[in-house]
């Protein structure tokens, strides 16, 4: 198909996707001329992932990393699912407390030779600023959420596609980037069940 049909299959402009091309986020088409090209299925389902990612508030560089990681996947399952993740984890400045982190970490049953350093980091600068802001999650339910979501992780790798790497990659970052709003939106409705479980409705 020609970029007019590309544009028209995935809803995307044309300059948007001239300006992906430009930028190697999608991979050129086949050339049928110094100034045509045409396109496949592959690419509409880049486009996709582009898309998605960015509307779900992923920046070009984080989208490029998504891609880097679609373009040579790690051949080993737990790289693959710490690439990907890495793809989409805002870096922390600085050089974070990494204690209580690392104990919230070994509760879980993990180590920091198997958490990757991107991910615990991101836990430290989570916990400062609940610290900077004068606020301690109380025990029960910190055990809460970290048993609950350990049994989220391990139903969410056991759904994990084994039909290709770019299946499996695709799962995990559009997993992070676009369910992890969907988790917090559950959790504020799971909230106002319980209150009015607890309380009433008014």
């Amino acid at each position: 198909m020609r970029i007019s049909e590309l544009s028209a299959e995935s809803g995307v402009p044309v300059a948007t996707i001239k300006y992906y091309l430009r930028e190697k986020l999608l991979p050129e088409g086949e050339r049928s001329s110094p100034t045509q090209a045409s396109y496949g299925v592959a690419h509409v389902q880049r486009l996709g992932v582009i898309r998605a990612l960015v509307d779900a508030g992923v920046g070009i560089a984080g989208v490029r990393k998504v891609v880097g990681v679609l373009e040579e996947p790690p051949e080993n399952p737990y790289d693959l699912l710490g690439a990907a993740n890495a793809a989409v984890t805002p870096e922390i400045v600085g050089d974070p407390d990494l204690t209580e982190a690392t104990a919230l970490l070994e509760r879980m049953g993990g180590s920091p030779e198997t958490c990757f350093p991107d991910q615990l980091a991101a836990v430290a600068h989570a916990l400062s600023t609940l610290e900077r802001a004068g606020f301690t999650v109380p025990e029960p339910v910190m055990a809460s959420y970290l048993e609950h979501l350990s049994a989220i992780a391990e139903a969410e790798l056991a759904a994990t596609p084994d039909t290709s790497i770019e299946d499996a990659v695709r799962y995990v970052v559009l997993g992070t980037a676009l369910v992890e709003p969907l988790i917090l939106a559950l959790r504020r409705v799971a909230e106002q069940v319980a209150a009015s479980r607890r309380f009433g409705t008014g």
